[in-house]
Order: C-alpha cells, then sequence, then structure tokens
C-alpha cells in the first residue's frame, strides 16, 4: 500500500473513487453523486490541488490503483486557524479491514503535525458508523458531541458524532 497527497494529474482516479463512494454511501457525505458527477474534471483538478493548509491523501494498491481518499483542510481564520478538519474519508468496499483506512489518517495526522500552529485536528463521523468511530478512537480522537439529523438524505435523518484529536 503507498499513500500520497494526491495532485491535480489525478483527478479522473479521484473522481471515480470519490463517485463510487458518493454512489455506496450516501448517508455518509454532505454531498451527493447527482451534484458531484456534473463536477468537470478541471473543477475536481482545482479542488485537488494541495496548499499550506489543505491536502488529499490517496491510497494505492500494488498496483496503480486508488483505494482510498481522504481531505485535510485547515481553518484560515485568525481565531480558528489552530484546527484543521478531516473530510471525506473512503475506502473502497473490496479493499476494507485491511488497514487502508488506519494508514490514511496516521499519514494526514503526521501530515498536519508538521503545520506550525496547528493543535488539534476535527471530524464528523455519521453515529451508526461503528467501524469509523473504533478507528478514530484508536487514533486518539474523542467524541465531544453529538449533532442531532445532522444529515437529511431520501427523507431519512443520521446524526453525527463531533470528534476531536488533540496534537
Amino acid at each position: 500500500m503507498h499513500i500520497r497527497i494526491l495532485h491535480e494529474t489525478d483527478a479522473q482516479l479521484y473522481q471515480e473513487l470519490r463517485l463510487s463512494a458518493l454512489k455506496a454511501n450516501p448517508e455518509a457525505f454532505g454531498s451527493t453523486y447527482e451534484r458531484e458527477v456534473e463536477f468537470s474534471l478541471e473543477t475536481v483538478a482545482e479542488r485537488l490541488k494541495p496548499s499550506s493548509g489543505k491536502f488529499v491523501l490517496g491510497a494505492f494498491d500494488g498496483g496503480d490503483s486508488l483505494v482510498g481518499i481522504v481531505t485535510f483542510v485547515r481553518e484560515n481564520s485568525l481565531k480558528t486557524a489552530h484546527k484543521g478538519n478531516v473530510y471525506g474519508m473512503y475506502v473502497a468496499p473490496q479493499t476494507r479491514g485491511k488497514g487502508v483506512g488506519k494508514l490514511l489518517m496516521l499519514e494526514l495526522i503526521k501530515q498536519a503535525r508538521d503545520l506550525a500552529g496547528l493543535e488539534q485536528i476535527n471530524l464528523t463521523v455519521v453515529s451508526n458508523n461503528d467501524s469509523a468511530k473504533q478507528l478514530y478512537k484508536s487514533l486518539g480522537f474523542v467524541v465531544y458531541g453529538v449533532e442531532p439529523n445532522a444529515l437529511k438524505f431520501n427523507g431519512q435523518y443520521a446524526d453525527e458524532d463531533l470528534m476531536v484529536l488533540k496534537l
């Protein structure tokens, strides 16, 4: 397994996996397949472009197949720049249970620790997603609250646990 920061040239691979994620687990994401299927490759490439406070990590299997993704975005206002956020964590179903999610998160935490002044990483996870919550807890994240009805999809609500890792 190889983990690295994705770049604009990875837009096609990223978009394929992201759309697959939105189809397979629509309840787990704030966005929708219907919205993102309309994104041009140029839009996806621009969203992938790393900056000093934002990056997308990709996990590649032994070949060159992208099998996992996760995004980190640092807050950019004066009073919140000590925080960063995790978004869009996804591991392809055929690769789950092999530690790919943990590898992605360990690399995200490692990269985030290198950012001067960053003190904590926040994330939200659908409250009934026990496997994801176990992963985050194993890395030191703790639940600090629950947002009821955080997401609504096809008339169904989902609560989200708010989690934080102090660096």
